[in-house]
């Protein structure tokens, strides 16, 4: 499987960076006529916003915030510009969140991921994501459909109905969760069925852990993943390279420290953080919840656009101890008033009937008095006493984890 999809996959990277903080001013001057967005953003004046720099000065938006925010000001929360009627197709992602498609094709930025899977034009692919209210079907659909292949719309379930569609309609491609695809073929291999016009296939929505994949592809079946959300679509995809995944062109994407907006070194993990340029839907530092690190180089593929390892699980720490929640961002604001402090890691522990609490703060010198102020900033900020471990730079995992829950029970 050769060859790109165009000459943006392949170009200088540094062209890339300066193409999209060139667009950046605009993405939000557009973002601005909502007025979700200006209440967000703030005073902010476009056209300052033109480097990373900058854009690290803006708050993120949490997609964890969106359901209030929606429910206080339906449909969109205020952060889509223009009239419902202006999109396609209207979503309802659990939540509930909702989500509109805009008309153009290809809305979601899946022909990249599937082409790159090798997908192309004469496919026919059996897209088992659902079609019900959540957009997920539809962002594979229109994908396929934007290289010219055909697209079986089967939706999830109804095993015994996807092997008569499979034998009929001979798909060369399929798209779905792994374990679907499991699932289907145990099904058709015990009923004595032929699967084996399905050669590729792009999977996403669900662990893809290595076992699964060598049997899968002992099957027969070459298998990529896509990393993609339901707000935005096609984040980044793996390529015949295997070596992470690389991020879809038009979206800008940090790597920040979780319950932050600051952005991390590369290769440190962190939160997955997206700016995407869709005038019709645009996202500025929509954090995303979930914990990536960024890779150095380019694909071996020749691909040149920044690489992620992939999904590392969640940012999202939030921790009930003693009764009370201890969330990152208040752990972040302990090391931030401390200008010696580095990384941190709250560590919450058992002892006997009672929770307990251990800040580790890596520290290159500490001051006489640092360990005492932490632990008070510690109890004025989560109103909870703990205590306070000063460890050597380096020495915390680096695992994006700011809270880490040790108790068994």
């Amino acid at each position: 499987m050769t060859g790109h999809l165009d000459a943006r996959e392949t170009r200088d990277p540094a062209e890339r960076e300066r193409d999209l903080l060139a667009r950046l001013p605009a993405l939000i001057e557009s973002a601005l006529r909502a007025p979700g967005w200006r209440q967000h953003l703030g005073a902010v004046e476009p056209r300052a916003i033109d480097s990373r720099a900058a854009l690290a000065q803006l708050p993120v938006l949490r997609k964890s915030e969106l359901t209030r925010l929606q429910k206080e000001s339906p449909p969109f929360g205020g952060f889509v510009p223009g009239p419902v009627q202006a999109y396609g197709r209207l979503f309802s992602s659990p939540g509930p969140i909702y989500e509109p498609e805009g008309r153009h094709d290809d809305p979601w930025r899946a022909a990249r991921g599937l082409y790159a899977a090798g997908f192309r034009a004469g496919d026919i692919v059996l897209n088992t994501f659902s079609y019900h209210l959540v957009p997920g079907g539809f962002i594979l659909d229109s994908g396929a459909r934007a290289l010219g292949c055909a697209v079986i719309p089967a939706g999830p379930g109804n095993t015994e109905q996807q092997l008569d569609l499979i034998a009929q309609l001979r798909p060369t491609a399929y798209t779905g969760t792994p374990d679907f695809l499991k699932i289907l073929l145990d099904a058709a291999a015990s009923a004595g069925r032929d699967a084996s016009s399905i050669g590729k296939a792009v999977v996403s929505g669900a662990a893809f852990p290595p076992t699964l994949q060598a049997e899968i592809k002992a099957r027969g079946i070459d298998a990529y993943q896509l990393y993609a959300v339901a707000d935005l679509g096609v984040v980044a995809y793996e390529t015949a390279a295997r070596a992470g995944m690389v991020v879809m062109e038009d979206v800008l994407l940090e790597v920040v420290r979780p319950g932050t907006g600051e952005p991390v070194p590369e290769g440190e993990v962190g939160e997955v953080v997206v700016t995407s340029f869709d005038p019709q839907h645009p996202w500025i530092r929509l954090a995303l919840g979930d914990l990536t690190a960024v890779l150095p180089g380019g694909s071996p593929c020749g691909r040149t656009n920044t690489r992620i390892k992939g999904w590392m699980g969640r940012a999202d720490q939030t921790t009930k101890v003693k009764g009370m929640f201890v969330r990152p961002e208040q752990v972040a604001d302990v090391i931030k008033r401390h200008p010696g402090a580095q990384r941190g890691r709250l560590v919450v522990g058992r002892q006997g009937e009672t929770d307990t609490m251990t800040l580790k703060v890596e520290v290159a010198h500490p001051a006489a008095d640092l360990q005492g102020a932490l632990a008070d900033s510690l109890r004025a900020i989560t109103k909870l006493g703990g205590a306070v471990e000063l460890v050597t730079p380096g020495s915390l995992p680096n695992d994006g984890k700011v809270i880490e829950d040790a108790r068994t029970y």
